[in-house]
């Protein structure tokens, strides 16, 4: 299924600051100063490892405020695989506007094929297993919505947005409201008839005063494999299982296997590495 793009009125806020940013008080000085004025230039974005593109139209964006003019044709779109060498999208025309735009466009493009890179990785693990991985809240401030895309464009879902559009109950809030029941009582009495309710435990005795309570999901949290199969087990359908902590390439298909509906992973957003990429010129 093709990645439906990103609106540009979402995208142009942080790729404009970004700009702005690098431009500074006096602009590019160095691009100005050594390219002459009138210079026309053929560059293309080519992978330099193996992975998975997202982040394109930010690229593209960084360019085409800098100069609308610029042709930029893609030639392997936001969700695609890619090999070391392989070209990804090609721009032509200003030198200058090129130049200038080169370190936001592929700060951007490095960036979220990296998440989607990683999210791929895991995605593959436990692709002989029912579960999803998802993102979490765990992300750059203020790109949010670019790195939750990023994890779509690898093959990921997406938990809530924020703290608004979903009910997560965590340790500390079961801590100060007193007990899990009275957690969720006391969320489901102030929220809307669509909003979603999930509970994080941490050990399997939590699970019964859970369950009575009818939550949509569980958050199974740093539980192993073994424990896990049980909970699921227990939970026998009754709500989404979600398993989180020590999520990685290796250990994500053992927790796949026991059972659950997600798995949960903070660091593809905020650790997973970039995706190398280098902007060639073309004779």
């Amino acid at each position: 299924m093709r990645l439906p793009p990103l609106p540009s009125l979402m995208i142009e806020p942080a790729v404009r600051a970004a700009l702005l940013e690098d431009l500074g008080r006096a602009g590019d000085i160095t691009t100005d100063s050594v390219i002459q004025a009138g210079t026309q230039a053929r560059v293309a974005l080519v992978a330099r490892q193996a992975g998975v593109v997202a982040g394109l139209d930010f690229a593209r964006l960084a360019w085409h405020l800098l100069d609308p003019s610029l042709a930029i044709d893609i030639a392997l779109p936001d969700g695609a695989r890619v090999a070391p060498g392989d070209s990804i999208a090609s721009i032509a025309g200003s030198a200058r506007a090129i130049l200038t735009g080169e370190r936001v466009a592929l700060n951007f493009l490095s960036h979220l094929s990296g998440i989607a890179s990683a999210t791929a990785i895991i995605a593959e693990a436990i692709a002989h297993t029912k579960a999803r991985i998802t993102c979490t809240r765990k992300t750059t401030p203020g790109l949010r919505f670019a790195e939750k895309y990023a994890v779509r464009a690898g093959g990921g879902a997406n938990h809530r947005f924020g703290l608004d559009d979903a009910i997560l109950i965590k340790d500390n809030h079961i801590a100060i409201a007193g007990s899990i029941t009275a957690a969720i009582t006391q969320a489901r009495a102030a929220i809307g008839h669509l909003v979603k309710i999930e509970v994080e435990i941490d050990n399997l005795d939590q699970l019964d005063e859970a369950l009575a309570q009818h939550p949509d999901a569980i958050l199974l949290d740093n539980m192993t494999p073994a424990m896990l199969r049980a909970a699921v087990a227990h939970i026998a359908g009754r709500a989404l299982s979600e398993a989180s902590g020590r999520i990685n390439a290796d250990t994500a298909p053992a927790i796949a296997e026991a059972g659950v509906d997600l798995i949960s992973a903070g660091w593809l957003t905020h650790s997973a590495p970039i995706l190398d990429i280098g902007l060639d010129f073309r004779d």
